[in-house]
């Protein structure tokens, strides 16, 4: 039976997101849950000479007391496009990659090219995708389901800033972080299931290779 995975939007995603991608025959990106703070949906994490850092793409607040992630617009308060492109500049301007990748990601950040958060997200996601050759069959929910069909794994909430660092086997069974080379490793030590960006500008081509060892396999049913 063809396997689906149930996502949510997320921005410049974890390691962990896009291994789902390698891992399922299908993806689907819910788009009619509601906005929630403090997740991927607008952060990534990144390593910076500190430690990770989160960088926040601003949303538009609304009157409403919920909106819907479709309609989450991108706010362009505090130059956030700036910060951040310097932020990746900074982390990331010494590793292997970064000369290879950059101008592909610098137009993201030099000039507004989306209004909606989800559409910013995937074209972002579509090029990590290209570069890293992965292709993936990804979609865009078309109505919301509390309970997902059997064939469906659902992790929408599962994959989230707070559960990933704490305990990364629990939060997520299915995947095992695997080190790979980290420009800061000598100062910080290994930093598992940040931002894919980091295991892209650090491996290149070999991030492929690295996603593929993240994946764990589904356990054998039990002989009865």
């Amino acid at each position: 039976m063809p396997r689906t995975a149930l996502l949510s939007t997320a921005y410049l995603p974890p390691v962990s997101y896009v291994a789902k991608l390698l891992a399922y025959d299908r993806c689907l990106v819910e788009q009619y849950d509601h906005y929630r703070k403090q997740t991927y949906r607008n952060r990534c994490l990144i390593a910076s000479p500190a430690g990770p850092l989160a960088l926040t793409v601003p949303v538009v607040k609304t009157d409403a007391p919920k909106c819907l992630v479709r309609d989450v617009r991108i706010s362009d308060h505090g130059h956030w496009r700036r910060l951040h492109w310097n932020a990746l500049e900074a982390a990331y301007n010494h590793t292997p990659f970064f000369e290879y990748y950059k101008d592909d990601f610098r137009p993201f950040y030099e000039e507004r090219r989306h209004d909606f958060l989800i559409d910013f997200n995937e074209d972002l996601l579509r090029l990590v995708c290209r570069l890293v050759d992965l292709e993936p069959r990804l979609e865009r929910t078309t109505a919301f389901a509390a309970t997902p069909p059997a064939d469906t794994d659902d992790w929408r909430e599962r994959i989230r800033p707070k559960a990933s660092p704490a305990a990364p086997a629990e939060a997520d069974p299915t995947f095992r972080p695997v080190p790979y080379y980290q420009v800061f490793q000598q100062r910080l030590g290994f930093l598992p299931d940040l931002s894919i960006a980091d295991l892209l500008f650090n491996m290149g081509p070999e991030s492929l290779l690295v996603l593929r060892a993240c994946i764990v396999p589904p356990a054998a049913p039990r002989p009865e």
